[in-house]
């Protein structure tokens, strides 16, 4: 399969080339005209192609993309009818490989990364920080990398602010100015995200990429669904996450130029919630995220209800379109069409300003790049139905799935070691439990005694058989389930003690860098 295929317009088909399927695009259009059903379509198009989708639910409605659709369905005959217009020869209901993911774990896997790998500008954007809040949140960061402390969760980051506000005057001299007032704002923003259940989001065991990017025994690309119906409602972590995701595929991914098929989509739904009161610095991370993770094979495709809710400089990068209709109210949705009329190819037959105001539900306006690169001539196209559900899952349908989900044990249980909150807490009780001796036995006897702090080696041990036990617990849940489970308790312990094991490489050495070299040689040693 090289094309994917879309729609009849103009009395031909209109198809999406695989290969040029990673130059993005955008499926736009004002609410009821279809734009849920064309994604749908298009997702499990790409799937049966063998290229991996990540979608967002907003709506809770794109789940049904796991089952098949039904004869039952009210709108069955205007499916079947609409596959016999455009010629969809073999127009059957089929379900997809689909894996559910929630950042809040009542939906699906548990999302989570840590602090660290989210850093400070994301984070500032995700607490609306000025830029001097911005700056002392840098300034934090950066004392943590110095003295190698994990920044894994918001209780990590709330200890080592609050040692950040108990040594202003020291840092301010280091590092620039640092009051308790700006640390105290930063401190207050962490509770509301703690409030709206970001504290989910912050944590281990860390989402591994690669684990988007899967096929089941039948070649089919796993459609990884985020449920965002409830995280709708933290528009901020929701846009903060997805940059985030994005920017996580582009470090992470080797280029690959333009392979024959993506190795991931992005659909990006409800997508101007992503430049909403967006920083210049941070608009501009966004449009060089977009341009360039092209070439490591992903395709981001945005859903929007009005397309001029994406800045042009990103927009400039979207060469396959989709355009459902619009409708011309407001002088804001008459400047949102003439926007849209001139980003098509020109089509002499076709008055597409017009079109757009004109175009019946299931009907859009497409151009898709060509295989030389070049956009196609815009056609008024009527969209193809898919073959899944277009609705919701029921709560056991749901957890049917989720129990054969490849990931299963993998993330569902939280792992704790030791890391800036421990290690600052313990600091703190060393030292009042030194200064109490010292009043009592005197100075000279304590300075004799050994150290009160745990070893490396003890650490590590730590770490690991606490990331063994929990993953140890999910393989021995599967097997009373008769399921087989991902979890490996090896590796999670190898991971956790190569953690703790490079951090204090990377203190003792000076160099918190070492530290993360020294992770990835030991974790690889220790496996």
């Amino acid at each position: 399969m090289t094309e994917l295929f879309l729609g009849l317009g103009g009395g031909e088909r209109q198809n999406l080339v695989l290969a040029r399927a990673n130059r993005h695009g955008m499926v736009a259009g004002a609410t009821g005209t279809g734009k849920t059903v064309t994604l749908q379509g298009i997702a499990e198009s790409f799937s049966a192609a063998g290229v991996p989708v990540f979608v967002a639910d907003v709506k809770g409605d794109l789940a049904g993309i796991a089952m098949p659709g039904s004869p039952t369905f009210k709108h069955h005959d205007k499916l079947v009818a609409r596959a016999a217009e455009i010629g969809l020869e073999g127009y059957a209901y089929s379900d997809n490989p689909a894996i559910f993911w929630d950042l809040y774990g009542e939906q699906g896997h548990p999302i989570r990364t840590t602090i660290s790998e989210m850093g400070p500008l994301l984070l500032a954007r995700l607490m609306g920080l000025n830029d001097t809040q911005e700056g002392v949140l840098n300034i934090a960061f950066r004392y943590a990398d110095e003295k190698g402390l994990l920044l894994l969760d918001l209780a990590d980051l709330q200890a080592v602010l609050a040692y950040t506000a108990e040594n202003a005057s020291e840092l301010s001299a280091r590092f620039g100015n640092v009051t308790k007032a700006s640390v105290g704002t930063i401190q207050r923003q962490l509770l509301q995200l703690e409030s709206q259940g970001a504290g989910e989001f912050f944590g281990e065991p860390a989402l591994e990429i690669d684990d988007f990017l899967c096929c089941d025994d039948q070649g089919r690309g796993y459609i990884n669904v985020l449920a965002a119906d409830k995280l709708m409602q933290s528009p901020k972590l929701y846009a903060t996450f997805l940059l985030w995701l994005l920017s996580e595929l582009f470090e992470t991914l080797p280029e690959v130029g333009d392979p024959e098929k993506p190795k991931l989509v992005f659909f990006f739904d409800e997508a101007h919630l992503l430049f909403d009161d967006v920083p210049k610095a941070l608009e501009e991370k966004i449009e060089q995220v977009v341009r360039l993770i092209r070439s490591k094979g992903v395709g981001v495709y945005f859903v929007t209800q009005n397309p001029i809710d994406i800045p042009e400089k990103v927009a400039g990068q979207l060469g396959n379109r989709v355009q459902h209709a619009l409708r011309a109210f407001t002088p804001r949705d008459q400047k949102a069409i003439k926007a849209a009329a001139d980003t098509f190819r020109i089509n002499p037959e076709l008055d597409v300003e017009t079109a757009i105001t004109e175009l019946k539900t299931g009907e859009a306006l497409v151009s898709v790049l060509l295989e030389d690169g070049s956009p196609s001539i815009t056609q008024r196209t009527l969209i193809r139905p898919p073959r899944s559900r277009l609705g919701p899952l029921t709560p056991k349908e749901r957890a049917i799935i989720q129990s054969v989900s490849p990931y299963d044990g993998k993330y569902d249980t939280r792992i704790e070691r030791e890391s800036a909150m421990e290690v600052l807490a313990q600091k703190a009780a060393d030292a009042a439990a030194v200064a109490e001796e010292v009043e009592v036995k005197g100075k000279e006897t304590v300075a004799k005694q050994p150290r009160k702090t745990t070893s490396i080696w003890a650490k590590a041990g730590n770490a690991a058989a606490g990331a063994a036990a929990a993953s140890a617990g999910a393989v021995i849940a599967g097997a009373i389930r008769g399921k087989k489970s991902s979890a490996r308790p090896g590796a999670s312990a190898a991971s956790a003690a190569a953690g703790t094991v490079a951090t204090e490489i990377g203190k003792a050495f000076g160099f918190p860098g070492l530290g993360r070299f020294a992770r990835n040689l030991l974790g690889g040693l220790m496996r």
